[in-house]
């Protein structure tokens, strides 16, 4: 936006876990508008990840945290145009951002799973993402081995 800044919206934090991240969560998941439908298959993926972590000392909230920050990019590659040519330069994301990213790489790589019923898939890339595996973990290194090898072009960034 040109003149302001807009208004940041206010997430009312989910009923079980009292995050308003899990919320955000959920929106990412959401199909047109069915909030409550969302949240039934978060909370099911939760429950699903409870079940296959008994032995394990971490709570499913954990697990789930875990995921999300292990499929945030802390770098982005971004095209400008320098004098005819087009280079990926190499840009922090704020914090907003990579929290967002990551939230939609973990749905996104999710519904590309096989499986039955999405909360099997959810639960099935969230447990892979909080061990540093799964597509949305790997998405992520992608892009930082990206912003490495263009690292040269930093000095152009804005």
């Amino acid at each position: 936006m040109r003149k302001r800044k807009p208004k940041l919206r206010i997430v009312t934090p989910d009923p079980r876990f009292g995050d308003t991240l899990v919320t955000q969560f959920v929106n990412n998941l959401m199909y047109s508008g069915k909030k409550s439908t969302a949240f039934a298959v978060f909370y099911d993926a939760m429950d699903i990840i409870k079940e296959r972590i008994a032995n394990e000392e971490i709570d499913e909230y954990e697990v789930w945290k875990r995921a999300i920050n292990n499929a945030m990019p802390q770098v982005e590659v971004r095209s400008r145009r320098i004098g005819g040519a087009t280079f990926q330069i190499p840009t922090e994301i704020r914090g907003k951002r990579k929290m967002s990213i990551g939230m939609k790489w973990l749905v996104r790589f999710a519904r590309q799973r096989s499986g039955k019923g999405f909360a099997e898939k959810l639960a099935a890339e969230l447990l892979a993402a909080s061990r540093n595996e799964g597509l949305a973990v790997k998405r992520k290194e992608e892009t930082h081995k990206m912003a490495e090898s263009n690292r040269a072009f930093a000095h152009y960034g804005r």
